[in-house]
């Protein structure tokens, strides 16, 4: 198995009411409903006001390699990243468990 985390940070001048960012939202809440690949799918808004902390994060499981590369190139994913190219940048971890 595959732990696939990603951690979203708002660019500046760029908040959560900004209205591209509700979208971009639903766009990866509908992700976890439609890539079958995806064995866990948890997304939510970071709790803690700390300077180092992310805004948004991502925390998914999959099978294999070969599931990961599956839900990445998934049309869903590539449309929800791309909403997010317009206002965040992001770190992402991949790792075996």
């Amino acid at each position: 198995m595959i732990r696939h985390l990603v951690l979203f940070k708002l660019n500046d001048g760029v908040t959560k009411d900004d209205p591209r960012v509700p979208a971009a939202v639903a766009a990866f809440e509908k992700v976890g409903t439609t890539v079958p690949q995806l064995r866990e799918w948890q997304i939510g808004w970071n709790v803690t006001e700390r300077d180092i902390a992310y805004d948004f994060a991502i925390n998914s499981l999959v099978e294999d390699r070969e599931a990961l590369q599956a839900y990445l190139t998934h049309p869903d994913h590539v449309a929800a990243a791309g909403l997010w190219r317009e206002f965040a940048t992001w770190v992402i971890a991949d790792f075996e468990v």
